[in-house]
């Protein structure tokens, strides 16, 4: 089956929602204290104009000069939230001093099967992500705002056409907005897939020699943000630096969504943590489980495992995250349920990245499907230690090569998991057959392996 997600998960109710307790470190949409999914709960559906400037007041983008307002937003110390984590103030900053007229890109593909952060906010506060996109247009000099999306997803689709609609009237509209269908496929939301693509060369990710904000686009200054970092851009330019660093860390200041998954009471629930937090802590109060499970998948598919042990008592907070050698990446926290195996899993996802390569280089059109078979065989119970090894060798061999970063991504979910899963690796690796083997929903998958 093609497209970009067959995962959808339960509309919650009100009533549903109301039964998270309010909390000062985490809250869901419509939840007391939380910002970029404050307002209207998940039932009233998307927000609209009218009611987005009554409750945070029309955008007044007038009163700053572009060189102000990225310094406002280089002292908000805002982070990207799409999985590099590169300072946004930085990125407007080469934007607007590179030669030629910059290019806002409004990264809300959100390739990762299970996450749904970029999407909530596109079907439930898209205002919020279209007034950061001016914001970036203002603060750059931009004459264009690119929104590159599924098109296949009817909700958020509809969402932003219904908002784009709202806004036809709006005075100072700013830079002109376009929509693009991005391709249904994992590595087309990758920044310089997104510029190969509108450049019309296919949505093809590459290591380029200069940042896409330096020349992306027709060779044009290009700021490509994900949905959630320009729905910051939107507070930070009402409420100011320090507003935006009253929440989360001085070292990863202001609130992060993350999507959770798996075996959890909601897959698919976004959450915007506010404040230092633990994974179990979360888990907990808005996971609904009672118990440490046997590991967590945090960052995405391409993420890493973490033991439930030691995942339970981990900040959730990107800068601790990446001094433990972790890191959140695109939000998504995966719980393993107790009854899958841990390697089963990993070879189900494995084979899915491993058809998900652009085809450009031998790292992915060798080396993942070899990486996948061998993990096939170790959960099919004829891999030996030796076999083992082997895969181990080849994953280091693989790692930080290629023409794109897929490869590295792929390796780190099955290195993480050779070690979380050490205890399954011996059994599998001595004959043993786990009963279940089916694919598992709690994981959801899209797309078919259809290389550009």
């Amino acid at each position: 089956m093609s497209g970009v997600s067959i995962f959808e998960p339960p509309r919650q109710s009100a009533a549903q929602h109301s039964s998270v307790e309010a909390s000062s470190t985490f809250g869901v949409v419509g939840s007391p204290g939380t910002r970029l999914l404050a307002g209207p709960d998940f039932a009233s559906g998307r927000e609209t104009l009218a009611s987005h400037q009554t409750r945070l007041g029309a955008l007044d983008l007038q009163r700053f000069t572009p060189e102000g307002l990225r310094d406002v937003v280089r002292e908000s110390g805002l982070l990207g939230r799409g999985g590099a984590g590169f300072p946004t103030g930085t990125k407007l900053d080469v934007a607007a001093t590179s030669p030629g007229t910059p290019i806002i890109i409004v990264n809300a593909s959100e390739g990762e099967p299970a996450s749904r952060k970029d999407r909530t906010l596109l079907e439930l506060r898209p205002h919020l992500i279209l007034d950061g996109a001016q914001v970036a247009a203002h603060a750059t000099g931009a004459d264009e705002i690119v929104i590159y999306l599924h098109r296949i997803n009817e909700h958020s689709s509809a969402a932003l056409d219904r908002a784009l609609s709202e806004r036809k009237n709006l005075r100072h509209s700013g830079a002109r907005v376009r929509v693009i269908d991005a391709p249904a496929r994992y590595v087309a939301g990758e920044t310089s897939a997104i510029v190969s693509y509108l450049d019309g060369h296919g949505a093809l990710p590459r290591r380029r020699a200069q940042s896409a904000a330096k020349s992306g686009v027709a060779n044009r200054p290009t700021v490509v943000s994900n949905a959630e970092s320009l729905a910051h851009l939107a507070l930070i330019a009402r409420y100011g630096a320090d507003w935006f660093a009253e929440a989360g860390t001085p070292s990863a200041p202001g609130s992060t969504l993350i999507t959770l998954a798996g075996s959890v009471a909601v897959p698919g629930l976004v959450v915007e943590v506010l404040g230092p937090v633990t994974i179990g802590h979360v888990l907990e109060r808005v996971g609904g489980l009672d118990d440490v499970p046997r590991a967590v998948l945090l960052g995405g598919y391409a993420g890493t495992w973490i033991s439930g042990d030691v995942a339970w008592h981990t900040p959730l907070e990107r800068h601790s995250l990446a001094q433990l050698g972790y890191s959140l990446g695109c939000g998504l926290v995966a719980v393993l349920h107790d009854d899958v195996c841990g390697l089963v899993e990993t070879a189900r996802l494995l084979s899915w990245l491993a058809g998900q390569s652009s085809g450009q280089c031998g790292s992915c059109v060798f080396g993942l499907p070899a990486m996948a078979e061998s993990m096939d065989e170790i959960v099919a119970g004829v891999g030996r230690s030796r076999d083992a090894r082997r895969l181990f060798a080849l994953a280091g061999s693989i790692r930080g090569r290629g023409a794109c970063s897929h490869p590295t991504g792929a390796v780190n979910l099955i290195e993480s998991a050779l070690d979380t899963f050490a205890p399954e690796l011996r059994a599998h690796t001595r004959g043993a057959v786990c009963e279940q083997r089916a694919a598992s929903d709690h994981f959801p998958l899209s797309g078919d392996a259809v290389h550009y």
